[in-house]
């Protein structure tokens, strides 16, 4: 199962950014919210911007892989995910807009792709009666 890869990567990458905001919370001894910590708000946003996206995404792949698509097109599409995810992470983390935004934009860009595709690989005949 090749999506299986690009999750456990993934995987890897959440809990990165967790213990990145443990860490700041520790650091700044705050144990609920942000306290208005600059750097524990970022930290924050990046765990959480991961949170969002990530799982939609890993159930389109999956779901791409399971209605049997191309298999260089699985992943394709699980290493765009996986760059566009540690590029936005690390964007969000220093502060570099460009990245950020780069990083998004291959995010997003590449859970349309699997939401298009998925439609053309959409086991149609299972559908009739």
């Amino acid at each position: 199962m090749i999506s299986v890869i690009y999750a456990s990567l993934l995987a890897f990458l959440i809990i990165w950014l967790s213990l990145n905001t443990i860490k700041k919370r520790r650091t700044n001894k705050v144990s609920v919210g942000d306290d208005g910590i600059e750097e524990l708000k970022i930290a924050i946003a990046a765990h959480s911007n991961a949170i969002e996206y990530i799982p939609i995404a890993l159930i389109l792949l999956y779901a791409l892989e399971y209605n049997q698509a191309n298999l260089y097109l699985v992943h394709f599409l699980g290493l765009s995910l996986t760059f566009g995810r540690i590029i936005h992470a690390k964007g969000i983390l220093s502060s570099q807009m460009e990245q950020r935004v780069l990083g998004m934009k291959i995010t997003i860009y590449t859970i349309i792709g699997l939401a298009v595709v998925n439609f053309v690989y959409l086991p149609y005949a299972k559908f009739i009666l």
